[in-house]
Parts: structure tokens; sequence; C-alpha cells
């Protein structure tokens, strides 16, 4: 079924083509009802190509770790302002993400940016999300007062899950030591720790950083 259902994604405006044709020789046969139901279904599959794309299959490359192909799938989406707008704010998020992973940092940027600025009650609230990987991106960028002010930005709107949390809480706590706040930098390294993560990653700069703080005045 899913090897079905990948084909017809992929080969969506193929097969519209052959449903028209079909259609067309329902009308020269007279065969009215074979030709509605051939319009029909091309009319859907246009719109699902346009509306849709091939986002499905750039997800679950993504979920299997397999980003190239994920890239593969993601360039094949030609027309991606014509998305439906939970889908387009998904499409932009990956797009910066699998940017990100090729340290293609411009296109990170410009994705996540274009991400905040596709609204959709249908997906709830990313905007700290969105934030909080602008955030990192402009960390890498060198931009560290921009990023600290992204990342302010962030927790103020809401930030879902508590690795993410602790994740911009230490980084904010680097910032703000690097910045001589020593005061503020441990008050960030205390929610951090507060917020208890479970990522390993995360878990472990915790530690690299309690000897850190512990070692500075303030």
């Amino acid at each position: 079924m899913m090897k079905v259902l990948k084909f017809y994604i992929l080969y969506r405006l193929p097969i519209t083509a052959v449903l028209i044709g079909l259609g067309v020789l329902g009308i020269v046969y007279k065969d009215p009802i074979s030709a509605w139901i051939c319009f029909s279904l091309a009319f859907v599959s246009l719109l699902l190509y346009f509306m849709m794309g091939t986002m499905r299959l750039v997800q679950e490359a993504v979920s299997e770790g397999d980003v190239d192909q994920a890239m593969v799938y993601l360039k094949m989406i030609k027309f991606p302002r014509l998305l439906l707008k939970p889908i387009r704010a998904g499409y932009y998020m990956l797009q910066s993400n699998l940017s990100l992973a090729s340290n293609d940092l411009t296109t990170a940027e410009a994705s996540i940016r274009k991400s905040l600025n596709t609204k959709s009650s249908l997906v709830g609230d990313v905007k700290g999300t969105n934030l909080m990987q602008l955030g990192f991106i402009q960390l890498k960028k060198g931009n560290a007062k921009e990023a600290r002010a992204t990342l302010l930005e962030a927790i103020k709107a809401g930030i879902p899950d508590n690795d993410s949390q602790a994740a911009v809480y230490l980084q904010l706590a680097s910032l703000e030591i690097q910045r001589n706040q020593n005061k503020v930098g441990k008050e960030y390294f205390r929610r951090a720790k507060a917020l208890k993560p479970k990522a390993a990653e995360i878990v472990d700069q915790l530690k690299q950083m309690e000897k850190h703080v512990a070692r500075i005045p303030g």
C-alpha cells in the first residue's frame, strides 16, 4: 500500500495527464460518466500536487534519517507558496532544518523566517520553536546580539518541550556570562537545570556548564 502511495505522490502530474487523456477519450466515445470520473480524479490529483506536494515523503525520509533523500523530495516541490498553510509552514521549517544540517546557514535562516511568516491555526502556535531555531542559526553565523534577542523572544512565545527550553536557557546563560552578566547567566543556568532535560546532549552540556558556573563570581 505504501509503495502505491509513494508512486502516486511521485507521479501525480503524469497520472493527472493520463486521467485527462482518458476523460477526452470518454467524450470522443460518448461515455460522459467515465469522462466525468476521469476529469474529477484529474482535478483532485492536480490539487493535491500543488497543495500537498511531496511533503509526506520528505517527512518519512527525515524520520528514517535519510537527509539526502529528504532533500531530493523537498526539491520536487516547485511551488511552495501554493501549499496549504500548515504544510507550507512545515515545508519551510524542514527546509531550514535540512539546510542547517548541510551548514547552508543563509538558506536555513531565510527558510525559518518564511515559516515564521506562515501562520496557521491548524498547526498550533509554533512561533517559539521557529524563533528558537532562528536564534541558533544566528549564533552559528556569529550574530550573538541578534541571537540573544531572538532566543529571549522564543522563551516569551513559548517552547513546547523541556529539552528545547533547557537548550535555549543554556545558550542564554552562556551569552550572558560572555557579556559579564554573571548573575543573569547563573539564573538562566538554574532555569535550565530545573527543567530536568532528558536528552543526553543537553544533560552533558549542563554538567559541563555547572563546573564553569561554579568558578565564576556573581
